[in-house]
């Protein structure tokens, strides 16, 4: 694609000006370049948080984007800083694992190049801002069309985040809360053909709280109901109709969610 896109997902926060210095440099690399904001909120130094974010929404932009993803807890150690090609993504980012669970879902082989060609770095590298004077201006080069063999040599190595993985026990699945979005909804690591191993009615716990109701859309219950649904990622969801589930069930990342089968009679 001429002018490629280049995506910024961050956790400096929307008031900071690190945001702004990094599309600064950029656009000194290229002064055409198209930037889009992802995200700046994730967490700070949450890399599960971002993990799950890339996942649910780098695979439906365009083949050819390039995708900056800024949450380095690890800033300044020996880390590497890497470029990712994984189908048609393309990633500029820390190697701390926020990219793999694309890796894991995918299941594509992904090639994976480790920056150590300075010649596209900023001349002056501070150790506390890698993603201004590193992996933005290599943004911006490759945006330009520099072949990414350029920026470094390959590696079969790299580091992965853990997964959390759902497990089947007899009559039950048991899962956890993976993410937390703005409507406070609970989503979860059980998918819905896992739960689908389970026969006839089911209900869920969530940490000590039970809900009983499984719907196909928010609306069919009424204001202030705890329900289960399959989420648009096609995995179970937990939700309070017009109200928020983390505050009404205390429950946050890392709840367990334990799906059981239930005689109504």
């Amino acid at each position: 694609m001429d002018d490629p896109l280049i995506t910024l997902t961050t956790d400096f926060g929307t008031a900071s000006p690190y945001v702004a210095a990094m599309k600064g440099v950029i656009l000194s690399v290229n002064p055409r370049a198209r930037l889009l904001d992802l995200t700046h909120d994730i967490p700070p130094q949450n890399i599960d948080h971002t993990a799950f974010f890339l996942a649910s929404a780098l695979p439906y932009f365009p083949a050819g984007c390039i995708h900056v993803v800024v949450v380095d807890p690890g800033v300044g150690t020996d880390r590497a800083l890497l470029y990712v090609e994984l189908g048609n993504l393309r990633l500029l980012v820390p190697d701390n694992g926020c990219w793999t669970e694309l890796e894991r879902t995918s299941r594509l082989q992904p090639a994976v190049i480790r920056l150590t060609e300075p010649a596209f770095w900023r001349a002056s590298v501070s150790a506390t801002f890698h993603g201004r004077d590193v992996l933005a201006p290599v943004a911006g080069h490759l945006s330009l069309g520099v072949n990414p063999n350029r920026l470094g040599a390959p590696v079969d190595q790299w580091i992965r985040r853990e997964s959390r993985p759902s497990r089947l026990e007899t009559g039950r699945l048991v899962g956890e809360v993976v993410f937390v979005d703005h409507f406070g909804n609970l989503l979860t690591n059980l998918s819905a053909e896992a739960l689908h191993t389970l026969p006839g009615p089911v209900r869920f716990t969530v940490g000590d709280r039970t809900v009983d109701q499984q719907v196909r859309t928010y609306a069919e219950a009424q204001a202030g109901t705890a329900v289960a649904l399959i989420s648009s990622s096609g995995h179970l969801e937990i939700a309070v109709s017009h109200g928020n589930a983390a505050q009404h069930l205390q429950a946050h990342v890392g709840t367990p969610v334990i799906v059981t089968t239930w005689n109504r009679d």
